[in-house]
This record gives structure tokens, C-alpha cells and sequence, in this order.
């Protein structure tokens, strides 16, 4: 009686373990066959796990068909495939795909489902196959990751319009841009936005090719309108209209007016976009700026700091372009953008050959990566492959058509192969497309200086260059070129220092150096010689003209020629004659270094 009594007491209702523990797997409830295991340890990301166990299901399928069913065999094929692609095998992972699809074509013409042999019978959760669609869009990511992007196209543009999902659309529109192929591209974005009218890439995908931001921002404004605090929307998509028109001065008041908004105030996205902006309208010292302080936001932020790296190395800065590169490779070696930095960090160190290699592995990694196309152009300019390099800065071009460095690049190649037609078409064409502002004034003017008949048409474009900015270096730099092929060098000098009344520059600080020189202001001219090597210590030009300097004032070179006046005296002439054989022997050396 009492261990009946016992017995009562210790029993617990099944409701009590209904409420407090959760419910047996259904591993446990014995309701699951292989096939439930294998999608169970796919949805966990237990991918390897799954590699294993259907490579082995799937032989066993091949040694006797009847093992599985034909739903179960697509299931086995498409979790294997899955596996495949995490551990990036992307041409196994398409072969995969494509017999999982066959494998689907054949179950769907097949009106009933046979019964597997081997396991308990098909549950409905087993019968909640794998979508189609969705093995397609992993097959085009497979595609584009393989380069194969008509293949990518042909896959999804296989699947129906109505069936397509908003990452699908995007796909396509990105592939049909890269392709060339507008105006499916533009149908493809505004279907991402009808489905998703927040969708920003998007949006910045058909400003990128051309379509108005009027109609744009009309694609958005019932969003705008119904959800809270989206009212910065209209003036964000209006700044990127204007980026995308070349407008960058608007741009730049735009973007500044919703970066001074409390709410999105030290946005790392903007203040990128800003120093983008400042580097395409010249100003360098603000895009730097604006650079460093994105960068003190975000730690980690990778975007744009191929265009740093390039400003900082253009400013000889070498070793903080090098410690950029460093940082960049520490957070993702898998990105452009850390292969760019330190190929500008060779290039400038005149290591093209490096450069050159550091480019090409930036291409690589992105196709689209306009700073990689312009750093491996250079390169191959500076090594004498100016064909290959006119390639380079072409594509450059199609990928950023309001970028004037691309354009810059590209007669710089024409100009060193002598083609200064086709170098006067293309500033010709830069002017008329982008405007007349001071950057494309003085790039017009720069190639009508390297004829002589165009010498005053070039000093009439700098002239309104530099009204339109007199603070703008390469105008300035062009402007006292030809100052000094006309032995104008007091105007140079008033030129030169006005323009560095408000900021410091290496190049104009050196070729003020080289004016003050003419003019017999060697003391002056030593220290500007000084300055310029400190604002630049790799500065070769700098360092040259310092050093002829010296050599003048050095007194055992006057101690030298009152030896060889008294020489002259005396009638020594053999001495005489071996001077003058070494001083020519270096100043063959002298020119020989001068060309490199």
C-alpha cells in the first residue's frame, strides 16, 4: 500500500511536459526519413556534414534506382549542389544543378510518385521540395562567379517573368549593365523597385543609366509619403542624379545640405560619396578630408580607399600609403580595393612591373573596379605598352563615363604615341560631354600645347580655366609651361605665387624653384627646392635641381676653375682635354638617369 501510494505521488502529467520542455524531434518520433535528415543539416548550415551524406545517398541511388524516389533524387541533388557552392566549387556546383533540374523535368512529367524501397514512407515535409527558381538563381551566382555572365542571362532570363523574385530582377539588371544591354536593364531595376521601393542600389543602378531623377523619385513617393522619416529620400536620390550627370558641384552642395541634417550627420556612405565628389572635381585636399574622417567613423570601411591610397601616393605620402595597404589587406584580401592601394604604392616607388601585377590581381577580384583599370592602363603606359594600356583606360572610360581622370589616361597614351589628332578629338568630345569647367578647359588646352600652332588657343583656355579657379594646380602647372617656353618667368613667378597663397603643393613649389633660378634667385629658389622635398622626399625633379645647385655653389668647383684658368695660362692642354672627356661621360650618365 505504501509503495502504491509512492508510486502515485511521483507521477507527473503529460500536460506538465507538454508546457515546460519542447516537443521531441522528429528524428526521435521515428516520422523522419534520409532525406528530411539531410535537408535538417542543410537548413543548420551544416554543410560539409551534408556533402558527405548525399555524395553517399546519391551512389547508392546510382547502384539501384529504385532506392529513391525522383523527388527524393532532385532533394538529394540540389542539397549536394548547395554544398558545392558554400565551399566554392562552382563548375561542380552548376554540374549539380543542372542534373537536379533534368532530375525535376522528369518528376514533373511524371503524374505519380513511386514509393521509395528502402525508407518509410515520404512525409508532407519531405514533398516541400526545393524551388526551382531558386536553383537557377544559384546557378547564375555559380555563372558570374566563373565570368560566365551570358550564361548567368541565359539561366534567369529562362525563368518567367511573373516568377521572378526582386533579387532575381537585380541580378539580371546588373548583368544586362555590365553587358551593355540598357534598356533591359533599366525594365529589370524598375521591377525591383515596383516590388521594393526602398531598394537604394537600385535606384543608383537607373540613375547610372540615365534615367531621370524626376522619374525615379516618382517611383518612390508613395513610400515617402506613408512611411515616417523618409523624407530625405527625394533630396538623396536628387544629389545621385546630379552625380550621375557629371554635375558635381550640385552634387556636392546636395550631399553637404543632407550630411548637415542631425539625423544623418557622420553617415560613413555619404561622407565616401562627398570625397568621391571633391577627388572628381579636383580638389584634392577636401576629398583627402573627407577620406580621413569616413575613415575615423568606420575602422573597417573599404570602399573608396583605393582612391585615398591613390591621393596620398600622388602627394608622396608613400608611407601611409603603405601602412593603408597593410590595414586594407587585414580586413579582406578579397576585395579590389587593398590590391589598388599597394599598386599605387609601387607605382609611385617606379616598381611598374609590380604595379602592373597588383592591377591585374585587382581586376580579378572586380571587373568594375574603375581604380584597378586605371593603375594597370599607367603602368603598362610607363613600361612602353601604350596599345594594351589605351585598352585599360577605354574600359575605364565605359564604366565611368563623368570620371575625367579615365579620359586623362587615355591621351596621355594617345600623346605619347605621338597621335595628337586622336588626342584633340577625344578632349574635343570630354569638353563637349562634361562641360566647360576648369578641368576640361586645361585638358583641352594641355593637348593644344603639344602643337605649335594651337600654342594660343591653349593660353586662352588656361586663361579661363583659371578665372573659373585660380586655385586649380594642373591649369596652374600648364599655365607657367608655357610661361616658360616664352622665357616669361617674372610672370611665372607672380603666377606661381599667387596660386600658392592658400595652399602647398610639391610640383608648384618646384617649378617656382625652377623659375627663381632663371631669374638668378638662387637663395630663394634653394628654398623652395626645400619645401618641395619635404611636402614630397621621392620627388626626383626636386632633388635634381637642389643638387645642380649645390654643385654651382660648391667650392671646390670654383677652387676647379681657377685650376683650369691657370691651365689655360700655362698651356696644359692634355689635362684639359681628359676633364672634359669625364665631365661628358657624366653627362651622359646624367641624361641616361633622366630618361628612366
Amino acid at each position: 500500500g505504501d509503495a502504491a501510494i509512492l508510486e502515485s505521488s511521483l507521477r507527473i502529467p503529460y500536460r506538465f511536459f507538454e508546457t515546460v520542455l519542447p516537443p521531441l524531434p522528429a528524428a526521435l518520433q521515428g516520422r523522419m526519413n534520409v532525406i528530411d535528415h539531410v535537408r535538417d543539416m542543410a537548413a543548420a548550415g551544416l554543410h560539409s556534414n551534408v556533402r558527405l551524406l548525399s555524395s553517399l545517398l546519391l551512389t547508392m541511388s546510382n547502384n539501384n534506382p529504385e532506392l529513391f524516389s525522383p523527388s527524393q533524387k532532385y532533394q538529394l541533388l540540389v542539397y549536394h549542389a548547395d554544398s558545392l557552392f558554400h565551399d566554392k566549387e562552382y563548375r561542380n556546383a552548376v554540374s549539380k544543378y543542372t542534373m537536379a533540374l533534368q532530375q525535376k523535368k522528369a518528376l514533373s512529367k511524371t503524374s505519380k510518385v513511386r514509393p521509395s524501397t528502402g525508407n518509410s514512407a515520404s512525409t508532407p515535409q519531405s514533398q516541400c521540395l526545393p524551388s526551382e527558381i531558386e536553383v537557377k538563381y544559384k546557378m547564375a551566382e555559380c555563372y558570374t562567379m566563373l565570368k560566365q555572365d551570358k550564361d548567368a542571362i541565359a539561366i534567369l532570363d529562362g525563368i518567367p517573368s511573373r516568377q521572378r523574385t526582386p533579387k532575381i530582377n537585380m541580378m539580371l539588371a546588373n548583368l544586362y549593365k555590365k553587358a551593355g544591354q540598357e534598356r533591359p536593364s533599366v525594365t529589370s531595376y524598375k521591377e525591383v523597385l515596383r516590388q521594393c521601393p526602398l531598394a537604394l542600389d537600385a535606384i543608383l543602378g537607373l540613375l547610372s543609366l540615365s534615367v531621370k531623377g524626376a522619374e525615379v523619385a516618382s517611383m518612390t513617393m508613395n513610400v515617402i509619403q506613408t512611411v515616417p522619416n523618409l523624407d530625405w529620400l527625394s533630396v538623396w536620390i536628387k544629389a545621385y542624379a546630379f552625380v550621375h550627370t557629371g554635375d558635381n558641384s550640385r552634387a556636392i552642395n546636395t550631399i553637404c545640405s543632407l550630411e548637415k541634417k542631425s539625423l544623418l550627420r557622420d553617415n560613413v556612405d555619404l561622407l565616401g560619396s562627398l570625397a568621391d565628389l571633391y577627388f572628381r572635381a579636383g580638389d584634392n585636399k577636401n576629398s583627402v578630408l573627407k577620406f580621413e574622417q569616413a575613415q575615423m567613423l568606420d575602422p573597417y570601411l573599404i570602399k573608396g580607399m583605393d582612391v585615398y591610397g591613390y591621393l596620398l601616393a600622388r602627394e608622396g605620402r608613400l608611407e601611409d600609403v603603405e601602412n593603408l595597404g597593410c590595414r586594407l589587406f587585414n580586413i579582406s584580401d578579397q576585395h579590389a580595393e587593398p590590391w589598388v592601394v599597394s599598386g599605387c604604392h609601387s607605382f609611385y616607388s617606379k616598381r611598374y612591373s609590380r604595379a602592373l601585377y597588383l592591377g591585374a590581381k585587382a581586376i580579378q577580384l572586380n571587373s568594375n573596379s574603375v581604380q584597378a583599370l586605371l593603375l594597370k592602363g599607367a603602368a603598362l603606359r610607363n613600361m612602353g605598352r601604350v596599345q594594351e594600356a589605351i585598352i585599360h583606360f577605354r574600359e575605364a572610360i565605359r564604366l565611368a563615363p563623368c570620371r575625367l581622370d579615365c579620359y586623362e589616361g587615355l591621351i596621355e597614351c594617345y600623346l605619347a604615341s605621338n597621335s595628337i589628332r586622336e588626342a584633340m578629338v577625344m578632349a574635343n568630345n570630354v569638353y563637349k560631354t562634361l562641360g566647360a569647367n576648369a578641368q576640361t578647359l586645361t585638358l583641352l588646352a594641355t593637348v593644344c600645347l603639344e602643337d605649335p600652332v594651337t600654342q594660343e588657343k591653349a593660353k586662352t583656355l588656361l586663361d579661363k580655366a583659371l578665372t573659373q579657379r585660380p586655385d586649380y594646380i594642373k591649369a596652374v602647372v600648364k599655365k607657367a609651361e608655357l610661361l616658360s617656353r616664352e622665357q616669361k618667368y617674372e610672370d611665372g613667378i607672380a603666377l606661381l605665387r599667387n596660386a600658392l597663397a592658400n595652399q602647398s603643393d610639391c610640383v608648384l613649389h618646384r617649378i617656382l624653384g625652377d623659375f627663381l633660378v632663371a631669374v638668378n634667385e638662387y637663395q630663394e629658389a634653394m628654398d623652395q627646392y626645400s619645401i618641395a622635398l619635404s611636402l614630397d622626399p621621392n620627388d626626383q625633379k626636386s632633388l635634381e635641381g637642389m643638387q645642380k645647385m649645390e654643385k654651382e655653389e660648391s667650392p671646390t668647383d670654383a677652387t676647379q676653375e681657377e685650376d683650369v684658368d691657370d691651365m689655360e695660362g700655362s698651356g696644359e692642354e692634355g689635362d684639359l682635354e681628359g676633364s672634359d672627356s669625364e665631365a661628358a661621360q657624366w653627362a651622359d650618365q646624367e641624361q641616361w638617369f633622366g630618361m628612366q
